[in-house]
């Protein structure tokens, strides 16, 4: 494939539950990722890249809309709705960058994970689809959906997700349009033991695992976690799978390179949310505790991005960046300004609906040039009744109604284990942080599906929430 002089394409591959110290390229010396490792040598690595919420949908919910969790409305994971007769298009009425892109010309393919509701349907914007029928399952005989039909994939579902984003890439050899690939793996999320290759688990027999700490338990940890009580087994588990995707992530890079395309295409790499394999206490992400926490090994993600020839190569940045800011960054990279059609809007319409937006674009970081990302160089999550406001130096997490409530000194204490909430010496610090968080999320959420007013408990979501739900549950209850 020649350089064209058109847009450029895009591959987004993003992981699943991989926190931002799961790559040897974040100087994590145990695992094995030398793919990974090759794009953060061939573009930028973001050492200060945040989900918008430490769990997948909502999270994944965020990157494709540019919206935040209390704009879009998923706040858990989908438990329910996913596919069959009660499907549910949990973005019905929110835009996604795919649908701009495929407005724009570009041919548009999912391989892999959706876990947005009704994944046996393409969502808007997408020609190509190849998904997982739920979000979660075993490794082999995962329930997948392929040409529309869901069936039961007997192999390596990491390997197959691979084959179909490379038939995806196949078909757009020597054509005329610009592509956008994703390719979501659901590695590395659970389960670990006997889900994996033996070639990638015993890469790991003698690993001291230095780099998961297990430290005390956490008093909220949730108990009877899924994976049980191995927890060397669910180490080799949880970096065999992470090696396995690593190689299929070559499989990809290799295939650009052999089509002439890799010049001409933007690769990102990223995880939908964090993960902690021991630290703090306990295995998971956001939903790892009960109530949900936000500590960085859940809202801090592995971020790459690489397009050799446009962004600078072997650089990385400390810029706080969130998954709000992607979509933005992305259309601006392409060209493109706004989620609405630009051709069919008016102008005021236009403003109207970018002002509603959250995020702003890094398109300069990425092109080496200097980039103001946000006045007030904070980031903010939200996990339902749970929310965070963050810097460099702090953080304060807010639970509503009631508590408990949480402040960090990043710099005195990076590893967030001194809650200075009662300190009266850090009042004020608390008064400022808390007056940000509630004018940001003031000016952004939507009273309809805010989440400050939604019991979300982190065993998942079941419905529409908010005025959306037309008084129907919409989250299961704690411990279900």
């Amino acid at each position: 494939m020649e350089q064209r002089g058109q847009k450029p394409n895009i591959v987004f591959i993003l992981s699943d539950d991989q926190g931002a110290w799961a790559m040897g390229c974040a100087g994590n010396g145990e695992i094995a990722t030398p793919n990974l490792d090759r794009l953060a040598r061939e573009g930028m690595r973001f050492d200060n890249f945040f989900c918008a919420s430490p769990v997948c949908s909502p999270a994944r919910a965020s990157l494709m809309t540019g919206k935040i969790p209390s704009q879009h409305g998923v706040h858990d994971w989908i438990r329910e709705g996913n596919i069959g007769d009660s499907a549910i298009r949990y973005l019905e009425g929110h835009p996604t960058f795919v649908e701009t892109l495929a407005r724009d010309g570009y041919v548009c393919g999912l391989s892999g994970k959706w876990h947005l509701g009704d994944n046996r349907t393409p969502a808007p914007g997408f020609s190509f689809w190849y998904a997982h029928q739920t979000g979660g399952s075993p490794y082999y005989n995962a329930p997948m959906v392929r040409d529309g039909k869901p069936y039961i994939e007997p192999g390596y579902v990491t390997d197959v997700i691979t084959d179909e984003a490379l038939r995806f890439l196949e078909a757009q050899d020597g054509g005329s349009r610009p592509f956008y690939l994703s390719v979501n793996y659901t590695a590395p999320h659970s389960p670990w033991i006997g889900n994996h290759p033996e070639e990638f688990v015993r890469l790991y027999d003698d690993c001291p695992f230095a780099s998961c700490p297990q430290e005390p338990k956490h008093p909220w940890t949730i108990p009877n976690a899924p994976w049980g009580d191995d927890t060397r087994a669910n180490l080799q588990g949880y970096f065999a799978a992470v090696t396995a995707m690593d190689r299929q992530i070559g499989r990809i890079l290799d295939r650009l390179e052999r089509m002439g395309a890799r010049g001409d295409t933007l690769v990102v790499f990223m995880s939908d949310n964090g993960f902690s394999c021991g630290r703090h206490g306990f295995w998971g992400k956001g939903n790892g505790t009960f109530p949900q926490n936000m500590y960085d090994s859940s809202v801090k993600v592995p971020a790459l991005f690489s397009h050799p020839g446009r962004i600078p190569q072997n650089v990385v940045s400390d810029a706080l960046l969130s998954a709000y800011d992607f979509m933005p960054t992305i259309l601006e990279y392409v060209g493109l300004s706004d989620v609405g059609d630009s051709k069919a809007e008016r102008p005021e319409a236009q403003e109207e609906r970018a002002a509603a937006l959250p995020g702003k674009s890094f398109f300069p970081l990425l092109v080496g040039r200097p980039c103001d990302v946000r006045d007030d160089v904070v980031v903010y999550d939200e996990y339902g009744p749970v929310r965070m406001v963050r810097s460099k130096e702090w953080k304060y997490v807010h639970r509503y109604p009631y508590g408990p409530h949480e402040l960090y000194d990043l710099a005195g204490d990076p590893g967030e284990t001194r809650n200075l909430i009662d300190d009266p010496l850090h009042a004020e610090t608390v008064r400022r942080l808390k007056a940000k968080l509630d004018d940001w999320f003031a000016r952004f959420a939507d009273p309809a599906v805010d989440g400050s007013r939604e019991p979300v408990a982190g065993a998942g979501q079941i419905g529409l929430a908010g005025v959306r739900g037309r008084g129907r549950t919409a989250f299961a209850p704690p411990g279900k």
